[in-house]
């Protein structure tokens, strides 16, 4: 760990734009399974564990910034994508294309009811290093 106090030392959340943060709430909440860690409705956001990165889910309009889905995907890690994959879609979650393999990970895409971008995510190979 750097002594520098101006040292990047981490993440400590990823915003998420929302229109309707009570479909978000029930979304992030109850689809994904996330934990809910702060709910303040009245000011317009929830924030959802995820183990390593706090999503904070915002209604736009309600923090005065203009409502834009975010189109590069957070991936979010499971132990399975396929097994994932079909629970979400038994919930009614559709998924954009089947599931990528990349010969080290597999990946399933999605989106949120407000078209942010996400995707199931698993590793299963080392990561190769640039040597």
């Amino acid at each position: 760990m750097s002594s520098d106090p101006t040292a990047v030392t981490g993440v400590d959340f990823a915003f998420v734009p929302t229109r309707d943060l009570d479909a978000a709430i029930t979304f992030y909440g109850k689809t994904l399974g996330l934990p809910c860690s702060v709910e303040m409705r009245d000011r317009g956001f929830a924030e959802f564990e995820t183990g390593n990165l706090t999503l904070s889910v915002i209604d736009s309009a309600k923090m005065g910034l203009e409502h834009s889905p975010s189109a590069n995907a957070i991936a979010l890690h499971v132990g399975d994508v396929a097994a994932a994959r079909e629970r979400l879609e038994a919930m009614g979650v559709g998924f954009a294309a089947d599931t990528l393999d990349t010969g080290v990970c597999h990946m399933a895409f999605f989106a949120d009811p407000d078209g942010n971008a996400l995707m199931l995510h698993h590793r299963y190979a080392p990561r190769m290093s640039k040597a």
